[in-house]
């Protein structure tokens, strides 16, 4: 679900450049608030978001209770694959006539506010009968919160979160166990020092010919690097996410224990960190077969897991071992874990005909407490609603850790970096050369003060942008 959510908010960005911004030039003013009742004449709101059968169905159901207690409201549902929806979605932006209600990531709601293409939604979502917007957990309204300035800051409410995706670090209990090493503390994280020595105690050569068979990790550069930048103080950004950071020594530091998982710390050593052999696949053997199928086969000791992944996870047919979550590991005791937390929300469209029932639509989609119990019991997500989180956590068989997921989304969770700027063309920037790193053909030091020049005048295109977009309002 995360590679679909990325993919789609970038498809979004790319049609927003395309649209003209004619409207943008109107004199700015506050859409009324209206009332359900005087918009109720047999009128039809649209839907349209990508979803999973499962997920259709539930939502069949909520789209049903909600044509139920607002008679006369017909709702056209139309759901579709993620590719399918890019396609459907940039047409219709380009032709200024999006659905009522449709999806929106945190990385496009500046753009699409700033280009006056979704409705404020924070007047049209207290006291509606049926949906308990107060239910829905703060960290994740506030990712669609954003003040004209700064994403996640302001009172108005752009979106609401379709999910809350947190991305925990799992572990493989049946390999400890087998091997005889003691099992993670459920609650607090790994050092950098005694995770690569978990990860060397659970790298084994089986069958003695000189290549490793199980390994301590595998993890992806993309999804699963930035998690130990975190959890040594630094970031992609400054504070005011208008300087790109990674030649902060604490970056260098965590991109290059990063890389020596695969090759050792041993070449290009972090300090303080003892030497060890590699604890992951090598490159060919990743290309035989990848490190997600090896997590699956029981390979690995340890692999990310959201949400997402633990219906396919509990198929005793697809893993036949014991699993659990822990905290992402931190460089040391003193330093704080974190970790990505994201998803979508339920925007609508500000030329919406309907702005108060497509609003409540909208809210009935993110807090109706029957479908999220549904989405909890079948493994989905994590219900949005903080009255459901016992009945998440609480669920018997794996993980038993649950709330770790829970812990993200209300603690140790962040943003991706990318949301808070105008295009992520500056962050894809930092992964193009990448495997030069990883393959030791460069430090981490050399990388990052490369790197750093392009990734900047790319984030200051983006700035600009912003500054011209502002110029409209």
């Amino acid at each position: 679900m995360k590679k679909v959510q990325k993919a789609f908010t970038v498809a979004l960005v790319s049609a927003l450049f395309a649209v003209s911004f004619a409207s943008c030039k109107q004199k700015k003013s506050a859409q009324p608030v209206t009332n359900a009742a005087s918009e109720r004449a047999s009128n039809e709101l649209t839907l349209m978001i990508y979803a999973q059968p499962q997920e259709k169905a539930i939502l069949d159901k909520v789209v049903a209770r909600y044509e139920e207690t607002h008679p006369g409201i017909k709702v056209k549902f139309i759901s579709s694959t993620g590719d399918e929806y890019d396609a459907k979605i940039q047409a219709q932006l380009a032709a200024n006539n999006l659905p009522d209600v449709f999806y929106l990531g945190p990385g496009g709601v500046r753009q699409y506010v700033d280009n006056k293409k979704v409705l404020d939604l924070s007047p049209y979502v207290h006291g509606v009968a049926g949906a308990d917007f107060d239910d829905l957990y703060e960290s994740a309204v506030d990712s669609y919160r954003y003040d004209g300035k700064e994403l996640g800051k302001g009172e108005a409410i752009w979106a609401l979160p379709k999910d809350f995706g947190p991305f925990a670090l799992a572990y493989n209990k049946t390999l400890f166990e087998t091997y005889g090493v003691p099992l993670p503390d459920k609650d607090t994280p790994y050092t950098w020092q005694e995770f690569i020595d978990t990860c060397a105690a659970l790298t084994k050569d089986l069958d003695n010919d000189g290549q490793n068979d199980v390994f301590g990790t595998g993890l992806n550069v993309r999804w699963a690097f930035i998690q130990f930048v975190w959890g040594n103080g630094a970031d992609f950004l400054d504070e005011t996410h208008t300087k790109v950071t990674i030649t902060d020594p604490k970056f260098i530091e965590a991109l290059q224990f990063w890389a020596n998982m695969t090759l050792g710390n041993k070449t290009f050593a972090v300090s303080g960190i003892s030497e060890f052999a590699p604890v992951t696949p090598t490159a060919t053997q990743a290309q035989s077969l990848d490190t997600y199928q090896r997590w699956i086969k029981g390979e690995l000791a340890f692999f990310p897991a959201g949400t997402w992944d633990l219906a396919k996870f509990n198929d005793p047919d697809v893993i036949s071992f014991e699993y659990d979550l822990i905290p992402w590991p931190v460089h040391t005791s003193d330093n704080q874990t974190a970790t990505y937390r994201g998803g979508v929300g339920y925007a609508v469209a500000a030329n919406t005909k309907y702005p108060q029932l497509a609003a409540e639509l909208a809210l009935f989609l993110s807090a109706d407490v029957e479908a999220n119990k549904m989405y909890s019991d079948m493994d989905l997500q994590i219900p949005n609603l903080k009255s459901l989180a016992s009945r998440y956590t609480s669920k018997p068989g794996k993980p038993a850790n649950r709330q770790e997921f829970i812990n993200i989304i209300s603690k140790t969770g962040r943003a991706w970096p990318s949301d808070y700027t105008y295009t992520g063309v500056w962050f894809d920037k930092f992964f193009t050369g990448i495997q030069n790193v990883l393959d030791g053909k460069l430090s981490a030091e050399e990388y990052c003060a490369k790197t750093q020049p392009q990734m900047q005048r790319e984030l200051d295109k983006a700035l600009q942008r912003a500054k011209q977009n502002a110029s409209r309002n």
